[in-house]
């Protein structure tokens, strides 16, 4: 089958079944008591909401792979450490579970790929001033994958916190991921991650604002493992500079907003799993935002660092750089002049 035949194929199953299945999980989620009261400042919807909505992106995906059977060895490994995830979501979002609990099945989950060869075994050195290219891991290999894996798990379940932001900003990373596989010509990983693309978008008219299902952590902590395996197989094992920036870019957002939040629990002497209001989006919404455009200003940030990570793998470093330091400069100029307002009000 033709390659673009396959890819659009394997997008619109794994849309078509998302979006029809999400109504289904809707009900299952009532059924189950898999609904969010709002019972704190954090949360930013005023009336019970199911949050089951993971079982859909779930479902979508697993139809697109069942209907079109590339599957190697490693995406093997890949999907049954995801299946162990999508359970641990799922008993989550039905009665909260201790998060060293959940720690310790992500970590479980985490090492299944690795058993299966999917490892970050070679990295690229960020000096490019050093003669050395890159870096053989070695026996670091196992647990920096596994660090990396549980890290994005988490990063894009922290990140949760409006109507469809993670399911925007995983969509965004997924079409992202594609175009750099398609660049690269890895195909394989392409179509898989065309899957994953057309579930979260089949989820997104359910999930913006106003949502009527959350995914919950059966659906966050999915995608975020999913984005880390498929960054690994297809871009961390390459030797050009690209397998070190490109990753990194493409998941930007979630990892400095989780790393951001350790930082600040940290200085404030609080646990590092504990729950607050200073992410990225409550930033937003104390600046004056209302959910849909804070929503909007994160997939804007997200799809920009994304482009940033297609340009260098396919025009180069230097563009890129200049791209990301215009981004960035003009954010920055735009959130002190925001804030400036904010102040003045």
């Amino acid at each position: 089958m033709n390659i673009t035949i396959l890819l659009i194929s394997a997008f619109l199953v794994a849309f078509l079944a998302s979006f029809a299945s999400t109504p289904l999980a809707i009900k299952i989620a009532h059924k189950i008591g898999a609904v969010d009261v709002p019972k704190d400042k954090r949360r930013m919807h005023d009336h019970p909401i199911p949050r089951l909505g993971g079982i859909a992106i779930v479902f979508g995906f697993l139809v697109a792979v069942t209907c079109f059977c590339i599957v190697p060895k490693e995406f093997i490994g890949i999907i049954l450490g995801a299946l162990i995830i999508v359970g641990l979501g799922i008993l989550d979002d039905r009665k909260p579970i201790p998060a060293v609990i959940k720690f310790l099945v992500q970590i479980l989950a985490a090492c299944i790929p690795v058993a299966f060869g999917v490892k970050i075994e070679i990295f690229t050195n960020p000096n490019l001033l050093s003669a050395t290219e890159y870096w053989v891991l070695g026996g670091l290999s196992i647990p920096i994958t596994i660090l990396w894996i549980v890290g994005l798990t988490n990063a894009v379940n922290l990140i949760d916190g409006l109507d469809g932001l993670a399911a925007g900003v995983a969509s965004i990373s997924s079409v992202c991921l594609l175009a750099v596989a398609l660049l690269v010509s890895e195909w394989n990983i392409a179509v898989f991650t065309a899957r994953l693309a057309g579930a979260c978008f089949g989820f997104l008219p359910y999930n913006f604002n106003p949502a009527k299902i959350f995914m919950g952590d059966s659906g966050s902590t999915f995608l975020g493992y999913m984005l880390a395996c498929i960054s690994i197989e297809g871009l961390f094992k390459g030797y050009a500079i690209i397998s070190f920036a490109v990753p990194l870019l493409i998941v930007a957002l979630p990892l400095f907003d989780t790393s951001t939040a350790i930082l600040r629990r940290i200085k404030n002497k609080k646990p590092i799993m504990s729950p607050d209001r200073g992410h990225l989006h409550h930033k937003l919404i104390d600046m004056g935002f209302s959910q849909k455009q804070a929503v909007l200003i994160l997939y804007g940030i997200s799809a920009l660092m994304g482009i940033s990570a297609i340009i260098i793998t396919g025009f180069g470093t230097l563009r890129a750089l200049l791209l990301l330091s215009t981004v960035i400069l003009f954010i920055g100029i735009s959130m002190f002049f925001m804030k400036k307002n904010q102040n003045n009000d």
